[in-house]
């Protein structure tokens, strides 16, 4: 049986892939990347979206643009490809980008792109939620760290 693995933000293994063109990486996520333990993946990029491109940010079902045009479409196929790639990679769980309108797992802006937070959120997290998958953000990488290690030592049988 395959070792289980992390998806995470590809922005926090190193890929300069946010919507700035920058990245956030974690350097033990890089790490495991490179070791082929983690599968990197961004959403946004997965459905379509260029880099760098016009900052989104998600408003009830829909996720705007900056500029007021709707991307929904982009970040539903993303997640849609996330939860592809977590099932075929044998993922145990998701570390994602705190904040994102797509990666989001606690908080996330409000749709009004004044850098206001609220409680909810992004696309992908809540999709990936809605399958089951355990979620972190990367304020809280460690968790997902032991959590993944806890997973490995089980050699994934409860997978």
């Amino acid at each position: 049986m395959k070792m289980p693995r992390l998806l995470v933000s590809a922005c926090l293994a190193g890929v300069p892939c946010r919507y700035d063109g920058k990245s956030q990486p974690i350097q033990a996520i890089v790490d495991a990347v490179h070791k082929g333990e983690m599968v990197p993946l961004c959403p946004e990029v997965e459905g379509g979206l260029s880099t760098p491109r016009i900052p989104c940010e998600r408003r009830g079902d829909h996720v705007i643009n900056r500029v007021g045009e709707d991307q929904t479409e982009a970040f539903i196929k993303g997640a849609q490809r996330a939860w592809e790639c977590y099932q075929q990679e044998g993922c145990c769980a998701a570390l994602l980008q705190s904040r994102s309108p797509s990666c989001g797992v606690t908080h996330r802006y409000d749709g009004t792109f004044q850098n206001r937070l609220i409680v909810g959120q992004g696309i992908t997290a809540e999709f990936l939620q809605k399958q089951g998958v355990p979620l972190f953000e990367d304020t809280h990488w460690e968790e997902a760290m032991d959590y993944w290690a806890m997973k490995k030592k089980e050699g994934g049988d409860s997978l």
